[in-house]
């Protein structure tokens, strides 16, 4: 492995193609918006994006002008759409990168508009809509829409090419029991909102609503396209989601033992001596610690896997470090490898540890841990 034998993520190549697959398939005929934001949430989106783009995936989402000029840069060819803020003075690298820019208010609508006309381009655009999230978006909060003759005046803007419509479900990843209707409310404000702009002489190219778990859950409102994002990398959008999917976690994150030691009933472990032991034990140092992503909730409350088995994390979790009870474990020796979180222990106990999501977990591994790709051919 031509790698620093520390700590590193291994990329399963093989199981993204698999889901890409599973998520097609859901899809039906929907074309599916790869989402790759956040490095593709962890997994190193220049060694994702090329994939699935090769996949059939028919474009991408982002977050920001970094991220869309970085696949652009990994030889990406499709449409790219930045979901969040892109400064309106960077109007022209939209434009040289051809990259499609979200626009979801007026006041941004008219600065980027400014600056468009004033660099003499034409900026592709998909105007947002905000049907209840209230994050950002033209206001379609309520059946009276009353943000959308402002967000039909922004499709207009000298400038733009009106591209796109779309807007985000806020708890699509509901389960049967939780389903309060909201997500239905959502849709029907942004079905009414297309209508409106089709009435306006301004019919969008493609409309788009559906995240992860309303691609599976919500097939009636697919519209045009789909934006599969956490289902990419083999994850649930929240746990205990009935998919009925086949997916893979795509990440596995591996680390060794650089030291392993006995230590005697009444010795303390690790900062504030937080964990006491009440008999004697063999106890492993692990090289990850909270520099690498993993979390220090995770301290006397965690476990890793080491030659197939669990070993609870006693101590506080270091920056660099950790130990792990071995007592139970035989014949552990520096080197060993141990499984932080993968397809054998689930990433979602980790998170739930640490009352977050899986996302969140994926997302915070460190650049400064390789991303080892792996690969059947």
């Amino acid at each position: 492995m031509d790698l620093l034998h520390r700590t590193w993520a291994e990329i399963d190549l093989d199981a993204l193609v698999h889901n890409f697959k599973e998520i097609k398939r859901a899809a039906g005929g929907t074309a599916l918006m790869a989402v790759v934001k956040a490095n593709a949430y962890g997994h190193s989106a220049c060694h994702i994006a090329p994939v699935l783009e090769e996949c059939g995936a028919e474009a991408f989402a982002v977050s920001n002008l970094e991220e869309a000029i970085t696949l652009r840069g990994c030889g990406i060819t499709r449409p790219i759409l930045i979901l969040g803020y892109t400064p309106p003075a960077c109007a022209s690298q939209l434009y040289l990168n051809d990259i499609t820019q979200s626009v979801y208010s007026p006041e941004y609508a008219a600065a980027l508009s400014e600056r468009a006309v004033q660099d003499g381009i034409r900026l592709n655009i998909h105007i947002k809509l905000d049907t209840g999230m209230s994050r950002i978006g033209f206001d379609c909060r309520r059946a009276s829409l009353d943000g959308i003759t402002d967000a039909i005046t922004a499709a207009r803007l000298p400038g733009f090419v009106f591209k796109g419509l779309f807007t985000h479900f806020s708890v699509a990843d509901r389960t049967p029991e939780e389903d309060d209707g909201f997500t239905d409310e959502q849709y029907d404000r942004f079905f009414a909102a297309v209508e409106h702009f089709k009435a306006a002489g301004l019919p969008p190219a493609v409309c788009h609503c559906c995240n992860s778990a309303a691609l599976f859950l919500d097939r009636q409102k697919h519209f045009d396209f789909c934006r599969p994002g956490i289902v990419l990398y083999g994850l649930t959008p929240a746990p205990g989601l009935p998919l009925n999917a086949d997916l893979i976690p795509v990440m596995t994150v591996k680390s060794v033992v650089s030291m392993v030691k006995t230590i005697h009933q009444g010795d303390t472990v690790s900062y504030g001596r937080t964990f006491t032991a009440k008999r004697d034990m063999t106890i492993a140092t692990v090289t990850a610690g909270y520099a690498d992503g993993v979390p220090r909730l995770l301290s006397n409350r965690g476990q890793v896997l080491l030659h197939g088995k669990r070993a609870p994390i006693i101590g506080r979790i270091c920056m660099d470090q950790m130990t792990v009870d071995v007592s139970e474990i035989g014949q552990v020796r520096q080197g060993d490898e141990v499984i932080l979180f993968g397809k054998e222990l689930p990433v979602e106990e980790m998170a739930a540890l640490c009352g977050t999501i899986n996302y969140e977990i994926v997302c915070g591994i460190s650049p400064r841990v390789p991303r080892v790709i792996i690969k059947s051919e």
